[in-house]
């Protein structure tokens, strides 16, 4: 109850970063209809925490037209399949210059699952130490910076900090610090 049987698939388009497919689908009534998908590979989140600070990155953010402050996140090249563990830190490494003696697990986020198949798997980093970032060409633009948490949350409260990911990740910490304390 509540599925949906795929009946056929296409592919509508493709890049090295998505696809769209477009999928013919039968409803648990028999009714028809169509499903676009867009498929990204998994993603990893990194909230690089050093006491009461954490690392953000800023960039620009071609389809909204501004720049934005959130966590380190991405996935591998060329919608590779990259052991998450190994996704996070270099994620960290490339965008931040940072290393991690400790990666903890805090959670699973789904993007957009009415639309997409991305998912995301969210980490805390700790035991920082700093050194060169390592970023992609895509990435020229970026700049990174420390804030408290008090910073962190106004941000967020003032609609300076709007990337779901990393506003949901936060929250995962959270409950993560509660059910630990």
């Amino acid at each position: 109850m509540g599925r949906m049987e795929q009946t056929s698939s296409r592919e509508v388009y493709a890049n090295p970063w998505m696809a769209v497919r477009e999928d013919g689908v039968r409803r648990d009534d028999g009714t028809t209809g169509i499903y676009g998908v867009i498929d990204k590979p998994n993603y990893a989140l990194v909230i690089p925490l050093d006491g009461d600070r954490l690392h953000l990155v800023e960039q620009f953010r071609y389809p909204l037209g501004m720049r934005r402050w959130e966590f380190p996140q991405g996935t591998a090249p060329d919608r590779a399949n990259v052991e998450v563990g190994e996704l996070a830190a270099r994620e960290l490494r490339e965008e931040t210059g940072l290393r991690a003696a400790n990666m903890r697990d805090l959670g699973l986020l789904d993007v957009a699952p009415g639309m997409s198949s991305q998912r995301g798997r969210v980490f805390l980093a700790t035991g920082l130490t700093e050194g060169a970032h390592e970023r992609e060409h895509e990435e020229q633009d970026m700049r990174t910076a420390w804030f408290s948490r008090d910073e962190f949350e106004k941000m967020i409260a003032a609609g300076e900090i709007t990337d779901a990911q990393s506003i949901a990740a936060y929250a995962l910490l959270l409950l993560r610090e509660r059910r630990s304390a």
